[in-house]
């Protein structure tokens, strides 16, 4: 990294990338920056986001658009694209990343951070989650990583922060792993990032879990292969034991911001309630100004800055080049969205069901993340040749849904909540026809201090049909929150079948901070 000065600093907008988006990395070329985040058992995997100022961001594609550059379709919950580093050298931009309980080590490459990308090359040798990828003033590419092993009869063993060198074409590392400095003693050194800044080597590291312990620790020395000096003043950014609107706050990636100076950008989740105890939308990417004294990076605390004003969108499956397509942002579990969902000669979107539902780890659901933590998801859905709707999922045991079958004179709606081995369902008879399935996450009501008030949020589930509307259940968000279901992921809304033909008109989406 090189140094630069700045008289004006900007604040930018907290979070940066609302929604389902942990595990931040960053990096500049020339004018443009980009972000890249995990994604787990999603497909596609690992979204890119692009900004020219760092204020407005843009998903210009995927990592991972097909089955075979992830191998996910059978990892556990939890498991999957843990971690992805993006990198730029000499015209070419990489991603690094392990599939946790899959493949292993991967690196991808692409000429055009929007894709296509390649099929991904195993690295041999490279074993742990979170790596990183520098290279040393001689040209030779360093992986460092965190030694945490997922896989083997050396399972759950955690050995600190490792390096190794590589050969990234040949798939192999050039020598077996040297350990580093893993921080202060803190739980799970994880997130290694190496930096070059004018006469220093840095190695900055997470630790404390990535629950409230988490935090951001630095080290530096003179060679990239260590040995590294930690800084007195570590851990140099948590939330940890205070009451900020921001916690979890840790795994960064430094980078030169568009206003002349140096920023993390970092994961961080927003609880909500009482006690600060619910975060609906899970871990989200921030950022925080870098200031630099006597070559020490010290970060200042993470502000909440949304966006003002309310976000709509209304996709009505669109016409590309002829046929209908689904955008960058959509998701599946375990599989490609383009296996689920088909197009008629309506341009609705048709999923078929196979008799799976939102219990099994390969639903046919297609969705998109929570972006709000106040929003309305809404569908129009022909159901008179099969039986699905509208979910929210964390998880296959955590998910709320509303799901219509019928035919021309009636159509039964059900309400359904699972919570780990509780379920319960709340069912309706309405006319038949068209019905619109409706999902509102809002703020709970009540005043003063009690249970009503310690959630994160409600969610409501609702339908209607021509001028007859109902809600069916009114439930607590916290058991869909990343404390609770305690998954690495967020809220992802979509639409499903279970059984038979199902036709969905579009998705509509109102979000806010209210």
């Amino acid at each position: 990294m090189t140094s630069a000065t700045s008289t004006t600093r900007v604040d930018y907008p907290n979070p940066l990338i609302p929604g389902f988006n942990p595990d931040p990395s960053v990096v500049r070329v020339g004018d443009d920056f980009y972000i890249v985040t995990s994604t787990f058992e999603y497909l596609p995997g690992i979204p890119v986001y692009h900004s020219t100022d760092f204020v407005e961001w843009t998903q210009i594609g995927n990592v991972a658009t097909r089955m075979d550059q992830l191998g996910v379709e059978d990892v556990t919950t939890g498991g999957g694209v843990w971690a992805p580093t993006i990198r730029h050298r000499d015209g070419v931009f990489y991603v690094i990343v392990t599939i946790a309980m899959g493949r292993g080590c991967i690196v991808f490459t692409a000429t055009d951070p929007a894709g296509p990308w390649s099929d991904g090359t195993v690295i041999d040798g490279v074993g742990g989650i979170d790596p990183d990828l520098a290279w040393d003033d001689d040209g030779t590419a360093i992986v460092t990583f965190s030694g945490l092993m997922t896989t083997g009869a050396d399972l759950g063993a955690h050995h600190g922060v490792q390096q190794v060198r590589v050969d990234l074409e040949a798939g192999r590392a050039l020598e077996g792993p040297r350990s580093l400095w893993s921080g202060t003693g803190l739980k799970f050194p994880e997130a290694p990032h190496l930096y070059h800044r004018g006469d220093y080597w840095y190695l900055m590291i997470a630790e404390g879990g990535t629950e409230r312990g988490h935090g951001v620790s630095i080290a530096r020395g003179t060679s990239p292969y260590g040995p590294f000096e930690g800084f007195e003043a570590n851990p140099i950014l948590s939330a940890r034991s205070t009451s900020r609107p921001i916690q979890n706050t840790g795994h960064g990636d430094l980078v030169e911001t568009p206003d002349g100076g140096t920023s993390i950008v970092l994961l961080g989740m927003r609880p909500r309630g009482m006690t600060q105890a619910f975060s609906a939308l899970g871990r989200e990417t921030f950022v925080s100004r870098i200031d630099w004294v006597d070559d020490w990076p010290v970060a200042q605390p993470i502000d909440l800055r949304p966006r003002p004003g309310a976000i709509e969108y209304d996709i009505t499956f669109h016409d590309l080049e002829g046929g209908h397509t689904l955008d960058d942002g959509w998701l599946a579990i375990r599989q490609e969205p383009g296996h689920v969902a088909k197009f008629d000669v309506d341009g609705r979107l048709v999923i078929t069901g196979d008799g799976s539902t939102l219990d099994d780890p390969r639903p046919q659901f297609v969705g998109r993340r929570q972006l709000h933590q106040t929003a309305r998801f809404a569908t129009t859905v022909d159901v008179t040749q099969g039986t699905g709707g509208l979910a929210v999922r964390y998880d296959e045991d955590h998910h709320y849904e509303i799901e219509a079958t019928g035919g021309p004179e009636a159509t039964v709606v059900v309400a359904r909540a699972r919570l780990a081995s509780l379920v319960q369902e709340w069912s309706v008879m309405l006319p038949g026809g068209p019905v619109e399935l409706i999902i509102d996450a809002v703020p709970p009501k009540g005043d003063g201090f009690g249970p009503a008030m310690m959630t994160s949020d409600r969610v409501l589930l609702r339908a209607r049909v021509g001028d007859q509307a109902v809600t069916l259940a009114d439930v607590d968000g916290r058991y869909l929150s990343a404390e609770t279901a305690a998954s690495f992921t967020g809220r992802v809304v979509g639409l499903y079948a279970t059984t038979g033909r199902v036709a969905f008109a579009g998705l509509r989406y109102r979000g806010s901070e209210d």
